[in-house]
């Protein structure tokens, strides 16, 4: 499967970590997915996706068009078409925000159509990226409706939590969060707030899923996992609430996911099995 991405240019770059073009072959069609720092917005030019909330509550869907995803506090499950045509932007947690006028929280662990959030624009921008004949085509067609979409001036607070959440990124979310509002000058209780309003969760949970992503993207199932010393390296200091979230965030213990991951091998240099894995 081909995947091609970039970093977009200022000033998107302060919201989103790449946009890509993903099509082709999947090698396995159904893929966990854990808490990653990103939220997400998809443009299918292909057959339907279907996607499962590991929440037994919440109903499966199938998308066929476009969806926005916020920040996901815990894993999902997703079905590739045969053959894949997806667009993509990983936003960084906060960087759905400028882009729309819906509340953070109503897309934290959803999946909601584009044209919910972006009025009737879905068949405009499906037509005409489906009519270009390259992938760099594509991104840069996507770029330039970012940049249209882009508010013209930062919400209130935006500022704050980009500064914020770019400490916490840069820390692997280490950083206390009483701690963090002292560096920004501000109270613990108004940076939860504005991390709310922009994000859709408090700093703790952002710092929580920077912490796992940290860890997850570092074992390597080529060589011998210190679990302990890998835990520890990440930030975690107590080895059960550990080995209780890395359970919650895959749907295995450790041992288990180290085995999954000998038994399908991210394939090197592939971002998209950098995090997710392969479903049995």
């Amino acid at each position: 499967m081909e995947y091609v991405s970039r970093v977009p240019a200022p000033p998107l770059d302060r919201y989103i970590d790449d946009v890509y073009c993903l099509r082709g072959v999947s090698r396995h069609r159904r893929m966990n997915v854990p808490p990653m720092p990103s939220a997400h917005l998809f443009l299918n030019l292909g057959g339907p996706v279907r996607l499962w909330d590991s929440d037994p509550s919440a109903a499966p869907a199938v998308l066929t068009g476009g969806w926005f995803m916020g920040l996901w506090t815990r894993r999902f499950r997703f079905e590739y078409p045969t053959p894949v045509h997806l667009l993509g932007v990983h936003f960084k947690p906060w960087g759905v925000s400028p882009f729309t006028d819906l509340p953070a929280i109503e897309l934290c662990d959803r999946w909601v159509p584009v044209d919910e959030v972006w009025r009737h624009s879905l068949d405009r921008l499906r037509n005409r990226l489906g009519e270009l004949a390259t992938p760099t085509e594509a991104l840069r067609l996507l770029e330039d409706e970012l940049r249209a979409r882009l508010a013209d001036s930062p919400a209130r607070g935006l500022m704050l939590v980009q500064h914020a959440g770019a400490r916490l990124e840069s820390l692997h979310g280490t950083v206390p969060v009483a701690a963090l509002a002292g560096t920004e000058g501000v109270s613990a209780n108004h940076l939860t707030i504005q991390f709310k309003e922009h994000v859709g969760v408090t700093p703790k949970r952002v710092a929580r899923i920077y912490r796992f992503a940290r860890l997850i993207l570092s074992v390597d199932a080529d060589r011998p996992v210190d679990w302990p010393a890998l835990a520890h390296a990440a930030g975690y200091f107590d080895q059960a609430h550990f080995s209780r979230e890395f359970k919650d965030f895959t749907g295995h213990t450790p041992t288990q996911y180290l085995a999954l991951r000998r038994r399908f091998p991210a394939e090197p240099g592939f971002a998209p099995d950098a995090g997710p894995m392969p479903a049995e």
